[in-house]
């Protein structure tokens, strides 16, 4: 079974994707840094993520859910969790190892979910 890979967005905090890989060293999590999402658009995020094939996490309520929904209008998303800001990293850490333990990358295809769930 393949396992999903994760892609932090811009806003995502650190301690998370740091918390997660420490968690579970075999998770494929990479930071936007090494991305290099720093300042790019949410339809520019969401393509270098489906290209890669890595489920996009992120904490943007705000413009995301929208942009994701015009994205996979015209082309195929790898999938977009959106962390709550105010859950405890240690909770954000748990929900996306269940997530990677838990499900495959097809599942994610052009889905978007809000964790807490």
């Amino acid at each position: 079974m393949t396992a999903i890979r994760f892609q932090a967005d811009a806003d995502l905090k650190q301690a998370i994707v740091t918390g997660t890989i420490r968690r579970q060293a075999n998770i494929d999590f990479q930071s936007a840094y090494t991305a290099g999402l720093e300042g790019k658009k949410d339809s520019e995020v969401l393509a270098i993520a489906a290209q890669e094939g890595r489920v996009l996490v992120t904490h943007d309520r705000k413009t995301m859910p929208a942009e994701f929904g015009e994205f996979i209008m015209s082309q195929t998303s790898s999938g977009v969790l959106i962390i709550s800001q105010s859950l405890p990293i240690s909770d954000a850490i748990d929900a996306l190892i269940l997530v990677w333990e838990a499900s495959t990358p097809e599942e994610w295809v052009n889905q978007i979910m809000s964790i807490p769930f």
